[in-house]
C-alpha cells in the first residue's frame, strides 16, 4: 500500500495531464454539439498539429509554447476551409456522409504524415521538459503545470466566446435548432465551418502543450482521441464545461490507476469509467436529456 502522500501526488499530476486531455476533447465536443457528428479525423489532426509544433522547433527553433499564436490561427483557417469547401459540399446534408468523409480524411492525414516523416518517434526537448516544481512535499512537472494553466485559460476563453459573443450565440442557436437559426438569418454553413475551425485551433493549442512532455508519430493521435471520447461522454456530449471537468477526472483516474496497476494497465480505469457512465448516466455530468 502506498503512503497517502504518493497517492495525492499521483492525483495532482493526473489533474495536470487531465487539463490537456480536456483541451483535446474540447474540439471534439464542439463539433458534436453543433454538427451532431463524431469527427473521426480528430486524432489524425492532433498528430498533424504535433508534427507542426515539432517542425517549427526542429527547423526554426521555435519554442512549443510560442508556436501557439502561429499554429492556432493556421489550424483554424484549415479547419474552416475543410468544413466549408470539402466536408459540407461532399456530405450533401447527410450526416452519414460526414462520418465517412472524416474517416477518409483521417486515413489521408495519417498516411500523408507517414509518407512525409516515416514511422519514427520524435520529441521536443525544452528547458522545462524535465524540470519539476516543489509544492510543499509534492514534486510536479513544470511543463504539465504550464499545460494546466494554459488549458484553463483556453477553456475559459472558449466559454466566454460561447456565452458572451454574437458568434457564440450563433453557434448555440445552430446547435439547438438549425432550421430556426436559418430562418432568423444565421448562415448555418458559416457557423458549421467556424465551429470546425475552432475545434482544430484547440487541437493546435493542445499539441503545443503536449510536445514538451510527449512524443509524436503519425499514429499518436489515436491514443489521445480514445481518451477524448471518454472525456466527452463523461462530461456530456456537446458541453464545454463538461469537457473540461471530464478531462480533469479522467486524468486523475488514469494516474491513480497507473500507480496501482502499473503504467501499461493504467488506462483500465478510464474504460471502467466509460462503461459506468454509459450504464448509469448516459447524458454525462453536464449533458442535457434529449
Amino acid at each position: 500500500m502506498y503512503p497517502p502522500i504518493i497517492i495525492i501526488e499521483a492525483m495532482l499530476n493526473g489533474l495536470l495531464t487531465g487539463a490537456i486531455y480536456a483541451l483535446v476533447a474540447l474540439g471534439l465536443t464542439l463539433v458534436y454539439g453543433v454538427l451532431h457528428i463524431i469527427n473521426f479525423a480528430h486524432g489524425a489532426t492532433l498528430a498533424g498539429a504535433m508534427f507542426a509544433v515539432w517542425g517549427l522547433n526542429a527547423g526554426l527553433g521555435v519554442d512549443p509554447y510560442l508556436a501557439i499564436p502561429i499554429l492556432a490561427p493556421i489550424f483554424f483557417v484549415l479547419g474552416y476551409a475543410v468544413q466549408r469547401f470539402v466536408i459540407g459540399p461532399a456530405a450533401h446534408g447527410d450526416d452519414g456522409n460526414i462520418l465517412l468523409i472524416t474517416l477518409g480524411l483521417s486515413i489521408l492525414i495519417e498516411n500523408s504524415l507517414l509518407a512525409a516523416f516515416g514511422s519514427d518517434t520524435r520529441s521536443v526537448s525544452t528547458d522545462i521538459s524535465f524540470s519539476v516544481v516543489e509544492l510543499g512535499p509534492f514534486l510536479l512537472s513544470t511543463a504539465r503545470l504550464v499545460g494546466f494553466a494554459g488549458s484553463a485559460v483556453v477553456g475559459l476563453l472558449f466559454w466566454l466566446l460561447m456565452t458572451h459573443t454574437d458568434t457564440g450565440k450563433a453557434i448555440r442557436a445552430v446547435a439547438k435548432e438549425k432550421l430556426g437559426a436559418r430562418l432568423v438569418g444565421i448562415n448555418v454553413g458559416h457557423v458549421y465551418a467556424v465551429t470546425f475551425g475552432l475545434g482544430c485551433a484547440a487541437l493546435a493549442i493542445a499539441a503545443s502543450f503536449l510536445m514538451p512532455t510527449f512524443y509524436v508519430n503519425p499514429r499518436v493521435g489515436g491514443a489521445f482521441v480514445s481518451i477524448a471520447f471518454t472525456v466527452v461522454v463523461l462530461g456530456g456530449m456537446g458541453s464545454v464545461p463538461g469537457a473540461m471537468a471530464g478531462g480533469l477526472i479522467i486524468g486523475m483516474v488514469e494516474s491513480v490507476s497507473g500507480l496501482f496497476l502499473g503504467e501499461s494497465l493504467g488506462q483500465i480505469g478510464i474504460f471502467i469509467i466509460f462503461i459506468l457512465v454509459l450504464l448509469l448516466r448516459p447524458t454525462g455530468l453536464f449533458g442535457a436529456k434529449a
